[in-house]
């Protein structure tokens, strides 16, 4: 009779983990009776857990209290959640504008639109932007470009005057060209200061009287939007780590202390008469992985790795048990490697392991990171399984 020990994946605790392992016993056993279905639980064993109680948390974070218990909220606070909505989409304030744009009056003939002005002068920014902004000349260019043929751009300078619309294109060329730093990951990003300086040098050169930079109403709506998710992320900080901790956690200290699990794992595999599948969801495939790299179980016949992060680490030299270019050990079993591609934590490793690895995409149809953990309702999940069992 094949045996399949079950290794769930990281955050996973009691009582949830019986509830799992419920599930994926019988999903497994109902396509193969003759199957029989290990959980391994290291949970409680080998998780992580905040030892002190929280200790390491900064002070003042503590306890839950709603964010009208904190009146005293600093205003520059806002303008730090403002710019985190702008670094997200630079177009935040353009697209309120040219929401709150009513239908534009008639201009007499031969005048000038506010939208006209605005463009001429960004592209005479784009060919100046070194002369303006020399630091970082070349993006501000790319983004002075981008701005001028915004199709937003017109009905934003009908709702605004022609001041708050040049403070408002200059803070969107900033929050671009940060934008693009950040995605680019670019070791230096200007600091508050820095940006508020350029942000008024571009609202100068666009138009605007000096001290442009600071915050209009819709800069002020951008900073309650924002100010409200980081007033409450930072005042229900103890809340929020208890309850992420334990799955980033477990991954770091396994990384640091995976032996335990590693032999406990062993020890219960030896115990075991094959053939033995071993069959880990997330972390749970690093540690099957890394048990059978580092020993010869011979009763494995099988390894699945689900949604695991496995081929990753190898990849960039995180792996405790293999480090790329190592080649996988000629005593490892056959591979299943199941992810989803919406699955960000999903990886692949016949690219890696040539002919030694099968990897199969399966779609939950659910975002990140509900996909992470939705691979034990799909029934594709378990025929994929029960089709390469021994």
């Amino acid at each position: 009779m094949p045996t399949a020990v079950f290794i769930h994946g990281t955050g996973v605790r009691r009582p949830g983990f019986e509830t799992l392992a419920r599930h994926v016993t019988a999903g497994l056993t109902a396509l193969r009776d003759d199957l029989r279905v290990v959980p391994y639980y290291w949970g409680d064993r080998h998780g992580v857990t905040l030892a002190a109680h929280g200790a390491s948390i900064p002070p003042g974070t503590g306890q839950d209290r709603a964010i009208s218990d904190f009146p005293e909220w600093p205003a520059e606070e806002d303008d730090v959640a403002a710019w985190g909505v702008l670094h997200a989409d630079p177009d935040a304030e353009l697209v309120l504008a040219a929401a709150a744009a009513d239908r534009a009056d008639e201009r007499p003939p031969g005048s000038v639109s506010p939208e006209h002005v605005l463009q001429e002068r960004l592209s005479t920014l784009a060919a100046e932007s070194d002369a303006v902004v020399p630091e970082w000349a070349s993006a501000m260019s790319e983004a002075a470009t981008r701005l001028g043929g915004h199709p937003l751009l017109g009905p934003a300078a009908a709702s605004l005057d022609p001041n708050e619309l040049a403070v408002i294109a200059a803070r969107a060329l900033v929050a671009h060209t940060v934008h693009r730093a950040l995605d680019a990951g670019h070791p230096l990003i200007p600091d508050g200061d820095s940006r508020d300086a350029w942000v008024d040098r571009i609202a100068q050169y666009l138009g605007a009287p000096p001290g442009g930079s600071e915050r209009g109403v819709r800069g002020r709506l951008l900073g309650a939007a924002g100010g409200l998710a980081s007033r409450a992320v930072l005042r229900h900080r103890h809340s929020l780590t208890h309850a992420a901790h334990p799955a980033a956690g477990d991954v770091l200290r396994y990384l640091c202390r995976g032996e335990g699990v590693r032999s406990e794992l062993r020890a219960m595999v030896a115990d075991l008469g094959p053939p033995v599948v071993l069959i880990g969801h997330s972390l749970g495939g690093i540690m099957a992985l890394d048990s059978l790299v580092t020993t010869p179980l011979p009763q494995v016949r099988l390894l699945v790795t689900i949604g695991s992060q496995a081929p990753f680490l190898y990849e960039s030299g995180c792996l405790p048990s293999l480090v790329h270019p190592q080649p996988l050990p000629p005593h490892v079993p056959d591979w299943l490697n199941v992810y989803d591609p919406r699955d960000i934590l999903g990886y692949v490793g016949a690219r890696l392991f040539p002919g030694r690895v099968t990897d199969t995409a399966v779609d939950s149809r659910q975002p990140f990171p509900a996909a992470h953990s939705a691979y034990w309702t799909n029934p594709r999940v378990y025929r994929l399984i029960a089709e390469h069992l021994p």
